[in-house]
Protein backbone atom coordinates (compact mmCIF):
# COMPACT_ATOMS: atom_id res chain seq x y z
CA UNK A 1 0.00 0.00 0.00
CA UNK A 2 1.56 3.11 -0.57
CA UNK A 3 1.57 5.55 1.94
CA UNK A 4 -0.65 8.61 2.19
CA UNK A 5 2.32 11.64 2.82
CA UNK A 6 -0.87 14.34 2.82
CA UNK A 7 -0.28 15.30 6.43
CA UNK A 8 3.30 15.48 6.26
CA UNK A 9 3.28 17.92 3.17
CA UNK A 10 -0.19 19.76 5.16
CA UNK A 11 2.16 20.18 8.45
CA UNK A 12 5.37 20.94 6.51
CA UNK A 13 2.99 23.92 4.61
CA UNK A 14 2.13 25.16 8.04
CA UNK A 15 5.35 25.44 9.15
CA UNK A 16 6.13 27.63 6.04
CA UNK A 17 3.59 29.68 6.76
CA UNK A 18 4.69 29.90 10.34
CA UNK A 19 7.62 31.13 9.42
CA UNK A 20 9.11 27.92 11.47
CA UNK A 21 12.54 26.22 10.38
CA UNK A 22 12.95 22.52 11.13
CA UNK A 23 16.62 21.29 12.61
CA UNK A 24 17.14 18.07 10.84
CA UNK A 25 19.98 15.88 11.65
CA UNK A 26 20.58 11.59 10.46
CA UNK A 27 22.17 8.87 13.17
CA UNK A 28 22.32 5.41 12.06
CA UNK A 29 23.75 3.11 14.58
CA UNK A 30 25.97 -0.23 14.94
CA UNK A 31 28.47 1.14 12.14
CA UNK A 32 31.33 -1.68 12.66
CA UNK A 33 33.05 -2.22 8.88
CA UNK A 34 32.60 -1.68 5.31
CA UNK A 35 29.04 -3.55 3.95
CA UNK A 36 27.52 -3.47 1.07
CA UNK A 37 25.03 -1.86 2.95
CA UNK A 38 27.51 0.82 4.63
CA UNK A 39 27.93 1.74 0.66
CA UNK A 40 24.36 1.79 0.57
CA UNK A 41 23.76 4.38 3.24
CA UNK A 42 26.84 6.31 1.51
CA UNK A 43 25.02 6.40 -1.23
CA UNK A 44 21.98 7.46 -0.14
CA UNK A 45 23.12 10.16 2.11
CA UNK A 46 25.30 11.91 -1.60
CA UNK A 47 21.78 11.22 -3.09
CA UNK A 48 19.55 13.06 -0.38
CA UNK A 49 22.79 15.80 0.00
CA UNK A 50 22.66 15.07 3.98
CA UNK A 51 25.38 13.65 6.27
CA UNK A 52 24.70 10.43 7.98
CA UNK A 53 25.93 9.98 11.24
CA UNK A 54 27.79 6.53 11.99
CA UNK A 55 27.40 5.78 15.85
CA UNK A 56 30.60 3.58 15.58
CA UNK A 57 31.23 0.71 17.99
CA UNK A 58 34.96 0.92 19.13
CA UNK A 59 35.67 -2.22 20.18
CA UNK A 60 34.55 -3.66 17.25
CA UNK A 61 35.09 -1.13 14.77
CA UNK A 62 37.70 -2.51 11.68
CA UNK A 63 40.87 -1.14 9.87
CA UNK A 64 38.84 -0.21 6.76
CA UNK A 65 35.99 1.73 8.18
CA UNK A 66 38.73 4.43 8.85
CA UNK A 67 39.59 4.57 4.96
CA UNK A 68 36.00 4.93 4.25
CA UNK A 69 34.95 7.71 6.58
CA UNK A 70 38.17 9.66 5.70
CA UNK A 71 37.01 9.57 1.74
CA UNK A 72 33.63 10.80 2.47
CA UNK A 73 33.15 14.07 4.73
CA UNK A 74 29.33 13.29 4.89
CA UNK A 75 30.13 10.67 7.45
CA UNK A 76 30.08 11.71 10.56
CA UNK A 77 31.40 9.28 13.14
CA UNK A 78 30.09 9.09 16.85
CA UNK A 79 31.22 7.11 19.69
CA UNK A 80 28.24 4.12 20.01
CA UNK A 81 29.16 2.43 23.48
CA UNK A 82 32.16 0.41 23.70
CA UNK A 83 31.46 -3.21 23.02
CA UNK A 84 27.44 -3.31 22.22
CA UNK A 85 26.91 -5.65 24.91
CA UNK A 86 24.45 -5.70 27.36
CA UNK A 87 25.10 -6.16 30.80
CA UNK A 88 21.31 -5.90 32.33
CA UNK A 89 19.87 -8.82 34.11
CA UNK A 90 17.92 -11.12 31.77
CA UNK A 91 14.68 -9.98 32.97
CA UNK A 92 15.16 -6.36 32.42
CA UNK A 93 15.73 -4.12 29.16
CA UNK A 94 19.07 -4.83 27.73
CA UNK A 95 21.86 -1.73 28.35
CA UNK A 96 25.12 -1.39 28.37
CA UNK A 97 25.51 1.70 30.54
CA UNK A 98 22.74 1.31 32.77
CA UNK A 99 22.37 0.75 36.46
CA UNK A 100 23.77 -2.41 36.61
CA UNK A 101 27.63 -1.61 36.62
CA UNK A 102 29.72 0.24 38.97
CA UNK A 103 29.87 4.07 37.54
CA UNK A 104 33.48 4.30 37.73
CA UNK A 105 33.79 1.01 35.14
CA UNK A 106 31.24 2.61 32.53
CA UNK A 107 33.28 6.04 33.08
CA UNK A 108 36.94 4.33 32.15
CA UNK A 109 34.71 2.40 29.14
CA UNK A 110 33.29 5.70 28.02
CA UNK A 111 36.54 7.37 28.14
CA UNK A 112 38.54 4.53 26.13
CA UNK A 113 36.06 4.68 23.06
CA UNK A 114 35.86 8.03 22.71
CA UNK A 115 40.05 7.86 22.68
CA UNK A 116 39.84 5.00 20.58
CA UNK A 117 37.29 6.31 17.88
CA UNK A 118 39.65 9.46 17.90
CA UNK A 119 42.95 7.33 17.09
CA UNK A 120 40.98 5.56 14.07
CA UNK A 121 39.46 9.07 13.10
CA UNK A 122 41.35 11.86 14.23
CA UNK A 123 39.68 15.17 14.38
CA UNK A 124 36.73 13.85 12.67
CA UNK A 125 35.42 11.83 15.60
CA UNK A 126 32.98 13.53 17.19
CA UNK A 127 32.68 13.91 21.08
CA UNK A 128 29.24 12.44 21.00
CA UNK A 129 28.22 9.70 23.19
CA UNK A 130 25.39 7.35 21.84
CA UNK A 131 24.33 4.83 24.43
CA UNK A 132 23.22 1.18 22.96
CA UNK A 133 19.58 0.68 23.10
CA UNK A 134 19.42 4.48 24.02
CA UNK A 135 19.47 3.57 27.62
CA UNK A 136 22.30 5.12 30.34
CA UNK A 137 22.29 5.84 34.07
CA UNK A 138 22.14 9.12 35.41
CA UNK A 139 24.97 9.33 37.39
CA UNK A 140 27.14 8.22 34.57
CA UNK A 141 25.54 11.28 32.25
CA UNK A 142 27.30 13.43 34.65
CA UNK A 143 30.98 11.79 34.43
CA UNK A 144 30.98 12.07 30.35
CA UNK A 145 32.23 15.92 30.48
CA UNK A 146 34.96 15.12 32.40
CA UNK A 147 35.49 12.27 29.30
CA UNK A 148 35.89 14.49 26.67
CA UNK A 149 32.21 14.55 26.06
CA UNK A 150 30.20 17.20 23.84
CA UNK A 151 26.98 16.23 23.66
CA UNK A 152 24.37 13.03 24.70
CA UNK A 153 22.46 10.99 22.22
CA UNK A 154 19.12 9.05 23.00
CA UNK A 155 15.85 8.71 21.76
CA UNK A 156 12.60 10.71 22.08
CA UNK A 157 12.20 14.25 22.46
CA UNK A 158 14.68 16.14 24.72
CA UNK A 159 13.82 17.21 28.19
CA UNK A 160 16.16 19.92 28.63
CA UNK A 161 18.96 21.35 26.70
CA UNK A 162 21.84 20.44 28.34
CA UNK A 163 21.07 16.93 30.27
CA UNK A 164 24.67 17.74 32.39
CA UNK A 165 26.70 20.87 32.57
CA UNK A 166 28.55 21.02 29.46
CA UNK A 167 26.70 17.77 27.64
CA UNK A 168 23.96 19.35 25.50
CA UNK A 169 21.38 16.96 24.57
CA UNK A 170 20.40 15.64 20.84
CA UNK A 171 18.57 13.28 20.52
CA UNK A 172 16.42 11.03 17.63
CA UNK A 173 12.94 11.07 17.12
CA UNK A 174 11.91 8.39 14.64
CA UNK A 175 13.09 5.14 13.74
CA UNK A 176 11.12 3.27 10.89
CA UNK A 177 11.94 -0.82 12.33
CA UNK A 178 9.70 -2.65 14.24
CA UNK A 179 12.05 -4.05 16.69
CA UNK A 180 9.29 -5.93 18.56
CA UNK A 181 7.32 -7.49 15.45
CA UNK A 182 8.65 -8.01 11.72
CA UNK A 183 11.66 -6.19 12.54
CA UNK A 184 10.88 -4.79 8.44
CA UNK A 185 9.29 -1.22 8.48
CA UNK A 186 6.65 0.00 10.90
CA UNK A 187 3.31 0.97 8.96
CA UNK A 188 4.04 4.06 6.95
CA UNK A 189 1.09 5.79 7.91
CA UNK A 190 1.81 5.33 11.56
CA UNK A 191 5.56 6.65 11.09
CA UNK A 192 4.17 9.50 9.24
CA UNK A 193 0.81 10.42 11.62
CA UNK A 194 4.20 9.98 14.53
CA UNK A 195 6.60 12.52 12.94
CA UNK A 196 3.22 14.74 12.43
CA UNK A 197 2.26 14.61 15.88
CA UNK A 198 6.34 15.37 16.76
CA UNK A 199 6.07 18.53 14.44
CA UNK A 200 2.80 19.60 15.26
CA UNK A 201 3.91 19.75 18.91
CA UNK A 202 6.92 21.83 18.66
CA UNK A 203 4.59 24.33 15.91
CA UNK A 204 2.29 24.55 19.14
CA UNK A 205 5.16 25.38 21.53
CA UNK A 206 4.81 21.94 23.30
CA UNK A 207 7.84 20.39 22.16
CA UNK A 208 11.15 22.32 22.16
CA UNK A 209 11.99 23.85 18.50
CA UNK A 210 15.31 24.38 18.57
CA UNK A 211 16.11 20.17 19.38
CA UNK A 212 17.58 18.99 16.26
CA UNK A 213 15.48 16.30 14.97
CA UNK A 214 17.04 13.45 14.68
CA UNK A 215 15.70 10.34 11.74
CA UNK A 216 17.26 7.07 13.62
CA UNK A 217 18.25 3.95 10.99
CA UNK A 218 20.56 1.21 11.45
CA UNK A 219 21.63 0.05 7.96
CA UNK A 220 23.38 -3.63 8.71
CA UNK A 221 19.65 -4.55 9.64
CA UNK A 222 17.97 -2.98 6.30
CA UNK A 223 15.39 -4.48 4.05
CA UNK A 224 14.23 -2.69 0.93
CA UNK A 225 11.05 -1.45 2.54
CA UNK A 226 12.81 0.25 5.19
CA UNK A 227 15.66 1.68 2.21
CA UNK A 228 12.63 2.54 0.12
CA UNK A 229 10.98 4.24 3.41
CA UNK A 230 13.69 5.73 4.39
CA UNK A 231 14.99 7.46 1.18
CA UNK A 232 11.03 9.23 0.25
CA UNK A 233 11.03 10.46 3.92
CA UNK A 234 14.23 12.21 4.08
CA UNK A 235 13.45 13.72 1.13
CA UNK A 236 10.07 15.09 1.63
CA UNK A 237 11.75 16.86 4.82
CA UNK A 238 14.55 18.21 2.74
CA UNK A 239 12.09 19.93 0.32
CA UNK A 240 10.37 21.50 3.32
CA UNK A 241 11.67 24.10 6.24
CA UNK A 242 14.42 22.48 7.06
CA UNK A 243 18.14 23.49 8.34
CA UNK A 244 20.73 20.76 8.90
CA UNK A 245 22.58 19.84 11.82
CA UNK A 246 25.78 18.68 11.71
CA UNK A 247 28.00 17.70 14.23
CA UNK A 248 31.20 18.50 13.00
CA UNK A 249 30.41 21.92 12.43
CA UNK A 250 27.80 22.45 15.40
CA UNK A 251 28.93 24.91 17.91
CA UNK A 252 27.47 23.66 20.87
CA UNK A 253 30.04 21.01 20.40
CA UNK A 254 32.78 23.37 20.20
CA UNK A 255 35.40 24.71 23.64
CA UNK A 256 36.23 22.90 26.29
CA UNK A 257 33.85 19.37 27.42
CA UNK A 258 33.61 20.49 31.09
CA UNK A 259 32.49 23.87 30.70
CA UNK A 260 28.58 24.31 30.55
CA UNK A 261 27.53 25.32 26.77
Amino acid sequence: MTPDWTPLTDELRYWGQAGLTLPLWWRDDDAVATTPQLEQLAALSAQLGIAVHLAVIPSLAEPGLRAVVAGDTALIPLVHGWAHVSHAPPDQKKAEFGAHRPVADMSAEAQAALSALTDMFGTRACPVFVPPWNRIDADLITELPQQGYRALSTFLPRRATNAAPGLVQINTHLDPIDWRGSRSLVAPDQLIATLVSHLRDRRHGDADPTEPYGILTHHLVHDAAIWSFTSELLSRLLDGPVTLWNAATAPELKGPANEPS
